[in-house]
């Protein structure tokens, strides 16, 4: 006997496993909602009714092979979902929603180690990123205590609920900014001490809501600036001032909370100082008042140029995300004692600001804002007009919609900041 055997793969168990090939192609065309999919197999997936949520094998071994190919290319109507089953999808854990969204696709997965789990080795169109599950709940941290800067933090559950005061980490401060990063775990920095020094500490917070230690600074330090989530699970500290007015400098943070050294915004963005930001879309971001412009983050963390922004300027303002895909902008201070308001901006999920919505709830600035519970965002402390410092919330609906005030947790404050964390409620 002579020849060469080609493409045939050893799994752990020493059985040759399946080659594309050689694939037992499953002869009913699949249009239910769900599918068990067996290794070995081919399915053709009809998701002319509906989306079709495909369960993986719970126990794969190397080199377990499964394809899948767009019957009725429907699939940009409704989409393939993927449950890896426990498993791991291209390295990232099953939290994670893996759904394929273009119109004739295939899709030929095998299953390599416990690291990187199930592996696309041949798709015939671009596969949508993985996207992280919305985060649940939100940390609230440090500011201006009446008399003095803390770091006393606030826990914020998936319904909402802000918790008692939380006893402080790392460097009391206020002008802070924060961010969400990894999908589920926060970042602070930057800010101001009680006698006015500027610093460019962190503090990382886990996906407990537990607030780490100081991290040594990176970047210039600074006030009045604020950060937002890009990218799916990055952040971005962009503008404040560092002594001399208003920059445009930027500091991008990994998924792994590492934030890196200042590089410069371009020519076409203006200089920012007491800007708030809201995240949007799929892995956008915007920052907006306290000037007439407003500047989207694209995806890559890249800050676009200037776009005339619509609604009452002001500063002290706060942004979050809410909807899953949308952005909120709520009060500030349009100038002096009696300035504060309690108007609202919607952004859409392509990042256009709305006109200003009447005020619900008590008017007030420098507040805290952060999404919560997988699609709403609270907002809360912050200082009222006449000055006095307050501790009222307000709930954000999916749908945008402020809620009228809860009454106040927690110690009494204002330029403090709050960021998402945690997948689980």
């Amino acid at each position: 006997m002579s020849g060469t055997v080609t493409s045939n793969v050893f799994k752990a168990s020493g059985v040759i496993a399946a080659t594309p090939g050689g694939l037992d192609w499953s002869s009913a065309v699949i249009t239910g909602s769900t599918l068990s999919a067996e290794t070995g197999r081919g399915y053709f997936i009809n998701t002319t009714s509906n989306i079709c949520t495909v369960t993986l094998p719970a126990s794969p071994e190397i080199g377990d092979q499964i394809v899948f190919a767009d019957y009725a290319r429907t699939w940009a109507t409704y989409n393939l979902i993927i449950d890896s089953n426990g498993n791991n999808f291209q390295g990232d854990p099953d939290t994670f929603t893996v759904d394929y969204s273009t119109a004739g696709q295939s899709l030929n997965i095998v299953y390599s180690d416990a690291t990187k789990g199930w592996i696309p080795v041949s798709d015939d169109a671009v596969a949508n990123v993985p996207v992280a599950p919305p985060t649940q709940r939100a940390v609230i941290y440090a500011g201006n205590f009446t008399s003095t800067v803390g770091n006393t933090s606030n826990l914020v559950s998936s319904s909402g609920t802000v918790s008692s005061d939380v006893t402080g980490v790392g460097t009391a401060r206020s002008y802070l900014a924060g961010a969400n990063y990894g999908g589920d775990k926060a970042i602070f920095a930057y800010g101001s001490q009680q006698n006015g020094t500027k610093v460019n500490v962190s503090n990382l917070v886990t996906n407990q809501g537990v607030v780490g230690s100081d991290v040594t600074g990176v970047g210039t330090a600074r006030i009045s600036l604020d950060g937002s989530t890009y990218g799916g699970d990055k952040a971005i500290f962009f503008g404040g001032n560092p002594g001399s007015g208003a920059g445009k400098l930027i500091n991008l943070v990994s998924n792994q909370g590492v934030v890196a050294s200042d590089t410069s915004a371009s020519a076409g963005v203006s200089n920012s100082d007491n800007s708030a930001a809201a995240q949007f879309g799929t892995g956008q971001a915007i920052f907006a008042y306290n000037s007439s412009v407003s500047n989207i983050v694209l995806f890559t963390g890249v800050i676009a140029n200037d776009v005339s922004r619509v609604g009452t300027n002001r500063g002290g303002a706060t942004g979050a995300g809410y909807g899953g895909d949308k952005g909120i902008f709520f009060g500030g201070n349009t100038g002096g004692q009696y300035g504060f308001i309690g108007t609202t901006n919607l952004v859409s999920n392509t990042g256009v600001v709305g006109s200003d919505v009447s005020a619900v709830g008590s008017a007030r600035g420098e507040l805290a804002g952060s999404q919560y519970g997988g699609d709403k965002a609270i907002l809360a402390f912050g200082m009222l007009n006449g000055y006095p410092l307050t501790n009222l919330s307000n709930k954000i609906s999916n749908q945008g919609v402020v809620a009228s005030d809860t009454t106040g947790v927690g110690t009494v404050r204002n330029l403090c900041r709050g960021a998402g964390y945690s997948f689980s409620a």
